[in-house]
């Protein structure tokens, strides 16, 4: 089971991608949060997009983590994307109403 490293945020253009790791709970959203408002504030970012191709498992601190990336870049207009979401995160993000907020790719 691989973690997040700081390899795993990357500035293309003005997107910033998150490689999501394969289980996301409270013991790894921080590290999450914290680079990825890092990349936010020190980077012209417009967009985020979080990767899901490796993502088996998302708790709800996965729905917060998305939610406040969300927050912090709509007041900008700018908008948030997922990709890569097997049929369970797909269902996560639907149950949690995230996908009317997130387009999902």
């Amino acid at each position: 089971m691989g973690q997040i490293t700081a390899e795993d945020f990357q500035v293309i253009d003005n997107c910033l991608l998150i490689r999501l790791p394969e289980e996301i709970d409270h013991h790894g959203a921080g590290f999450i949060c914290e680079n990825a408002d890092r990349h936010l504030v020190k980077e012209e970012v417009c967009n985020v997009v979080f990767d899901f191709e490796n993502t088996r498992f998302m708790d709800s601190s996965g729905i917060g983590i998305i939610m406040g990336r969300y927050r912090k870049i709509s007041c900008f207009g700018g908008r948030v994307y997922a990709i890569h979401a097997d049929r369970q995160i797909q269902r996560i993000l639907k149950v949690s109403g995230l996908n009317k907020i997130v387009e999902v790719l």
